[in-house]
This record gives structure tokens, C-alpha cells and sequence, in this order.
């Protein structure tokens, strides 16, 4: 039986972040993040200031989710580069690693971080969507690479093919709940016991077993946010 040791909780926005804040305080396998995701429409900009206080809590791991998304938004995105700024500098303050978000951008998102310095801290880009030349870009920078149930569908040969070929010591899974339920559950609610079935598909593909993907997942998890583990 595997069991989950220990969850993060991404922020998205800082308005609705002192509510997650408060529910996971008290468990001690409960962690979150602090930060505002690149999509997200906000009255004002999150300041370096502003991340740098959230994040010097230590129930904060991370800062973000934050990175681009050419998806969803069009038009002059400078503002969403320089909302990616802002948190990149944040991180490098406090120390702490970086959530990525990358859809559709990677060029733009490899070129930012390169420009700040980010391997400095580092971090994971979550619910990786690229090929192998991005993933070598990302593991250069110091980057973790982590995989959702996308991994799992039919049609993610490319992810399938990244997921075979990575470094045991540069992967992480997770479920990114509610969305993108794996395989058996796909078009359905998504939770974070899910996040076997990711694991499992990715011992088939590395051709290990499930305990070995559970063991080197948490390894690295605790590694990159410096956790000591439960």
C-alpha cells in the first residue's frame, strides 16, 4: 500500500490565498505556496514586496504557481512576463523554489528565467506538456519536471516519451486536482489519491516498480523543497 506523505497546496491568487492558508495550518504534511498564476485577472499587481512577506512563512515552500500561459491570454503580454518577474525575484529573496506554469510559451518561459537567474533557486515546472529538447532545457536550469494523469492518456506520447527518458533524481507526480484525472478517471473530478495511477504508469514506462516511483518521486520531492522527510 502507498500512501501520501505529504501534500502541497498551489496558490493561484493572493485573494483567496489567507483561506488555504488557514485550512492547512493545522497539518504538519500540509504545505503551501504563495503566489498568483499567470492567468489570473487581479485589481493589482502582486508586488516582490508583497510575495516576499507571504513567502517568509514557514508553512510556504514555494512561490507560485507563476510562469506564462500563451493559452489563455492574448494580446501585449508584458504584463504577464513581468508578473513572472516579479516572482522570480521574490524566490531568489526568500530562497525558495519556483512553481512553473508553461503553456504554450516555453521559448519565452526558459528565456525569462535565464534572464533572473532563477536556476539560483530553481523549482519544478508542474504538469509538464513539452518534448524532450525542452525537458533538457529545464533539467540544465536545475529544474525538477513534474507529471500529472496527462501522462496516463493515450494520446501523450510525447509526454510518455519524456517521462521514460528523465533522470530518476528529476521527477516529481502529482494529481494538479481537480483537473486532469488519470486514467481510469479521465473527465472526472480529480484528488490527490489519484496520483497512484501517475505513478504506476510511469513505472510501466521506466520499467520499475511502483515502489521504486513512490521512493524516488518522494526523494524528490523532499530534496527540492528542502523537507526533512516524515
Amino acid at each position: 500500500m502507498h500512501q501520501i506523505d505529504h501534500m502541497l497546496c498551489v496558490s493561484i491568487d493572493l485573494q483567496s490565498y489567507p483561506a488555504m492558508r488557514c485550512l492547512v495550518g493545522a497539518y504538519d504534511n500540509v504545505s503551501v505556496s504563495a503566489g498568483v498564476h499567470p492567468n489570473e485577472n487581479v485589481s493589482e499587481e502582486p508586488s516582490i514586496e508583497e510575495l516576499v512577506s507571504l513567502g517568509g512563512d514557514d508553512k510556504v515552500m514555494a512561490i507560485g504557481e507563476t510562469g506564462l500561459d500563451y493559452y489563455r491570454s492574448s494580446g501585449n503580454l508584458d504584463w504577464q512576463r513581468k508578473r513572472f518577474r516579479q516572482h522570480i525575484r521574490a524566490a531568489k529573496i526568500l530562497g525558495k523554489p519556483l512553481i512553473i506554469h508553461s503553456r504554450e510559451a516555453k521559448d519565452d518561459t526558459i528565456k525569462v528565467l535565464k534572464e533572473e537567474g532563477a536556476s539560483q533557486v530553481g523549482g519544478v515546472f508542474h504538469c509538464f506538456t513539452e518534448d524532450w529538447e525542452t525537458a533538457l532545457q529545464v533539467i540544465d536550469l536545475g529544474f525538477f519536471i513534474s507529471f500529472s494523469g496527462i501522462v496516463t492518456f493515450r494520446n501523450a506520447q510525447l509526454i510518455q516519451d519524456v517521462a521514460r527518458m528523465i533522470p530518476n533524481d528529476r521527477f516529481l507526480i502529482e494529481t494538479d486536482s481537480p483537473y486532469l484525472a488519470p486514467i481510469p478517471f479521465r473527465g472526472k473530478p480529480n484528488y490527490p489519491l489519484y496520483v497512484r495511477h501517475v505513478a504506476q504508469c510511469i513505472a510501466e514506462l521506466k520499467n520499475i516498480s511502483i515502489d521504486e516511483v513512490a521512493r524516488l518521486s518522494s526523494d524528490n520531492f523532499y530534496r527540492l523543497f528542502s523537507r526533512p522527510r516524515a
